[in-house]
């Protein structure tokens, strides 16, 4: 079972929304955090966390950019700094990190009936 995908917007071909090298950091610092938090597991408590690193999630402003499927958080600012209480607090905690919250669409599966 799938608990959450994490989308980052980090190493697009034309970047406007931050500088490459910063996305492609956050890139990183998202890798290693889901691996030493244990999210990719599959016998993981809730289900598996996905990550996906995008080209482009069309926020064109306040990158790097992540989206937290299915809850429908989108982050700006995402810089490795920040990627550990996300995380935490977040994907595990239930709570989103409302000083770095930049747009919310939630997603409902009922939605899709």
């Amino acid at each position: 079972m799938i608990s959450h995908h994490l989308l980052l917007c980090a190493t697009a071909t034309k970047a406007k929304c931050c500088d490459p090298a910063l996305g492609a950091a956050s890139w990183e610092a998202l890798k290693l955090g889901v691996r030493e938090l244990a999210l990719e597991r599959p016998d993981r408590p809730g289900g598996v966390v996905l990550r996906s690193k995008a080209d482009c999630l069309r926020v064109c402003d306040q990158g790097p950019v992540l989206l937290i499927w299915p809850d429908g958080i989108w982050y700006g600012g995402v810089t490795p700094a920040r990627i550990r209480r996300i995380l935490e607090e977040h994907v595990i905690g239930g709570r989103p990190c409302e000083d770095w919250v930049i747009r919310r669409s939630p997603f409902s599966v009922t939605d899709q009936r």
